[in-house]
């Protein structure tokens, strides 16, 4: 599920995989890794990404939705 979610909020704020990766310091390889799970999210990273997309953690995570309902 994380892997969508960073895609949604990538697509959603107009970025290609490629400027996403400079914004966080990454390889745009690396990116495409997590949208597709190939890679696991590390916390630290989880913790970038949602700051970086002013989300929380279980939003990306997929245990909540746009408005905040959780779904566990």
């Amino acid at each position: 599920m994380y892997g969508k979610r960073i895609r949604e909020c990538r697509i959603r704020q107009g970025l290609t995989q490629q400027q996403l990766a400079e914004n966080l310091g990454i390889t745009q390889k690396t990116v495409s890794k997590y949208e597709t799970e190939f890679l696991d999210l590390s916390t630290e990273m989880l913790i970038r990404i949602s700051k970086y997309f002013k989300e929380s953690s279980d939003y990306i995570l997929g245990m909540e939705t746009e408005d905040g309902r959780k779904l566990y």
